[in-house]
């Protein structure tokens, strides 16, 4: 029995460890011990415990509640308590997912005590550093014991910053494994999209037509926290709606909510507030935004999961940043990278929404790639 301590803070990490802990319990329960550990990251009721919930995950055994902050003063609260619980713990290794500040903050904590690293989403690269989820990222993965990375460009990244494919077993972080294993979120979204068309009603709760709407998120902070960024973003959905007498789902991250009427044009906000075809909601829970993505005609997101689900459930997807880590979306021409650019924005809906012969091949696996990485562990922890 090998015991591991998965660490969560943000929505997204909080529904990449629900395939791990399914798997671990369907499948490994004789084989794997799991302590979860919540950061407190995400702390509104919205953005965190519904998920617990609704994904049916097991309630963390620890939570740190940090709560919000400055990078510096959050992720040092977070290295603290993560580094107490694992000389409590003392586990096999500590399993990290993607790139927010409890990522990093768990790498930092293992590494100096020498807890092995597994990092879930390894070698996902946006070549922006100015990005905090780039260093996060980067950090995490060189530090790390086992890396599975969710596509083979991930795997090409590590490849290119010295990353050997070939290391003999015992593995640490210095003579790491490095894997393509599929996505965990790809094990999810074909779990959980049945589920979501018995248990959510959202479709029908906000009146929409399926396929005939479009999906929007905006949460980032250089979109956010940028006045002209933002306004030209609610510009775009502003134009888009009216000219094409199409719907807009928005449903709003607490951060955006609070930015609205700080860094939106007054008259502006004005006009989307007497749209009828703007939906501003609240944060959707992951069933609804599966429901969400599985109906609607088009995504437009900053968020990187989001990018995705879209290509999970074959919806065009324009990429509200200048980059993107799934830069395989782009290349085969189901995703559009505009930046919060309005004239970009615009042309790109209307170059996907003509398009007829949009192709969605399996870039993420087969749908076990969580089965895979207990299986790994179980070998090599």
């Amino acid at each position: 029995m090998i015991k591991i301590v998965t660490i969560i803070g943000a929505r997204p990490q909080i529904i990449k460890a629900a395939a791990l802990s399914r798997a671990i319990k369907t499948k490994f329960n004789n084989s794997i011990s799991e302590i979860i550990v919540h950061t407190g990251q995400h702390y509104d009721e919205n953005m965190s415990n519904v998920f617990f919930t609704e994904l049916n995950i097991p309630q963390p055994n620890y939570n740190l509640n940090v709560g919000s902050g400055s990078h510096g003063k959050q992720t040092a609260k977070m290295i603290e308590g993560i580094e107490e619980i694992l000389i409590k713990e003392k586990p096999n290794a500590i399993v990290l997912y993607g790139d927010t500040n409890s990522t990093l903050a768990g790498g930092i904590a293992a590494s100096k005590i020498h807890v092995p690293v597994v990092h879930i989403e390894a070698g996902l690269r946006s070549y922006n550093k100015a990005m905090p989820e780039e260093v996060n990222r980067i950090l995490c993965d060189h530090i790390s014991t086992l890396l599975f990375s969710p596509t083979k460009t991930g795997y090409s990244n590590l490849l290119k910053e010295g990353f050997k494919e070939n290391n003999k077993s015992p593995y640490n972080a210095n003579n790491p494994k490095i894997y393509h294993c599929g996505d965990v979120m790809y094990d999810n979204s074909l779990h959980f999209s049945s589920v979501a068309d018995k248990q959510t009603n959202i479709i029908n709760k906000l009146n929409l037509t399926p396929n005939n709407f479009i999906l929007a998120t905006i949460h980032r902070n250089n979109n956010t926290d940028e006045p002209i960024r933002l306004n030209a973003l609610f510009e775009s959905l502003q134009f888009i709606s009216k000219t094409n007498s199409i719907k807009v789902v928005l449903p709003l991250h607490p951060r955006t909510a609070k930015l609205l009427e700080q860094n939106l044009n007054s008259e502006l906000l004005k006009e989307i507030k007497s749209n009828a075809n703007i939906l501003i909601i609240e944060p959707a829970s992951f069933l609804e935004m599966i429901a969400l993505e599985k109906n609607c005609k088009l995504v437009m997101t900053d968020s990187g999961g989001v990018q995705k689900e879209a290509f999970y459930f074959e919806k065009p997807c324009v990429i509200l940043r200048p980059e993107t880590e799934w830069i395989e979306l782009v290349e085969c021409g189901t995703a559009i990278i505009t930046d919060a650019d309005k004239e970009k924005i615009i042309k790109a809906y209307n170059t996907l929404v003509a398009k007829t012969n949009l192709q969605y091949p399996k870039l993420y696996g087969n749908g076990n790639a969580a089965e895979f990485i207990c299986e790994e562990m179980i070998k090599y922890l």
